[in-house]
């Protein structure tokens, strides 16, 4: 994407999409809107530029390059965030549960989206909101899907709202559960969509709860490398056609940097500030790509098809809550 950084229009978006991400930050931190997080904020922030329909156009050679060029660096810094050793401690066990899991809501939420004849775009992002973690996983799969702007919101809208839902649905199960307290955080971790969510539940069960909260859905972060490399083969193979030139291969890189910023967060020696540093550096960046994605939103769009993809994700969460809590107390 070229960009002529000379360009008024480029700044305005910069600075139109720092101040939505930086406000989604501190807004983020009010008890109330602790759930919703930062990121789905700062859409939303973005989704309210556009009643200045001026701003927004004056601001599109910034946007532009903003929801694409910032989603991957974003994401590649989010890799400081997950510790391989944490991961590697915690068992083959988690490992394998959070590959069961993954993989039983991508292919159940996408199937029930086909069912519901949701368009098979936004039903694999929504599949992989779900299944692995909220908006990042949106955003990460987007490029390979070659996924409309108004596909990416509408999925985030999804698996935020359900998320949030789910997670005051589990604290409020938790006394009748009769889980022990490493039981309820892998439920939490397994079950639900954003990382903030598995936090905010896994917290209201207590510090060992917390961890194991925290370790679970780590686990299924850690798989959106592999599930972007998988659902890019897969769309170029339907895109292909009948044509006999070998196409290449549609390897997502900047997951390769989000694995990589893993190994270099965990065997590297960091001060912790670094570390922390460089994770807010990952949601800034993100949130910058999410209100960029939010001044480009079809309003329309999202109203038209947004009630068959919303009930295929919620029958999808429905069943990986029954899985989670099942898996969890025969094998925790």
């Amino acid at each position: 994407m070229k960009i002529k950084w000379q360009e008024k229009g480029f700044w305005i978006g910069v600075a139109v999409t720092l101040a939505c991400s930086l406000a989604g930050k501190y807004l983020a931190q009010i008890p109330g809107l602790q759930l919703v997080g930062a990121l789905v904020i700062a859409l939303i922030l973005g989704m309210l530029v556009q009643m200045s329909r001026a701003l927004v156009v004056s601001a599109q050679p910034g946007t532009s390059f903003i929801s694409n060029k910032f989603l991957r660096l974003g994401i590649i810094l989010l890799g400081f965030r997950l510790n391989l050793k944490a991961l590697a401690d915690s068992g083959v066990k988690t490992i394998i549960f959070a590959i069961v899991v993954v993989a039983f809501t991508i292919v159940t939420v996408y199937f029930l989206c086909k069912w519901l004849k949701v368009d098979s775009t936004l039903g694999m992002l929504t599949a992989c909101g779900c299944g692995i973690c909220g908006a990042a996983a949106v955003m990460g799969v987007s490029p390979q899907l070659k996924a409309k702007n108004d596909d990416a919101v509408l999925a985030v809208a999804v698996v935020c709202i359900l998320g949030t839902v789910f997670t005051l649905i589990e604290v409020g199960l938790m006394p009748v559960l009769g889980m022990t307290p490493t039981q309820f955080g892998v439920m939490a971790g397994s079950s639900l969509h954003e990382i903030a969510h598995a936090v905010a539940a896994g917290g209201a069960g207590g510090t060992q709860a917390l961890d194991a909260s925290i370790i679970m859905k780590l686990s299924r972060v850690l798989l959106l490398a592999p599930v972007a490399l998988i659902v890019g083969i897969i769309a170029q193979r339907k895109t292909q056609g009948a044509s006999d030139e070998k196409a290449k291969l549609p390897i997502p890189w900047f997951m390769g940097g989000f694995l990589l910023t893993s190994a270099i967060g965990t065997f590297i020696a960091m001060p912790a500030s670094l570390l922390d540093g460089l994770v807010s550096m990952a949601y800034l960046c993100l949130g910058m790509a999410m209100a960029g994605l939010g001044m480009s939103v079809n309003f329309q769009v999202i109203i038209r098809r947004g009630g068959r993809v919303f009930l295929a994700a919620t029958i999808g969460s429905v069943a990986l809550l029954a899985l989670s809590i099942t898996a969890s107390k025969l094998f925790f």
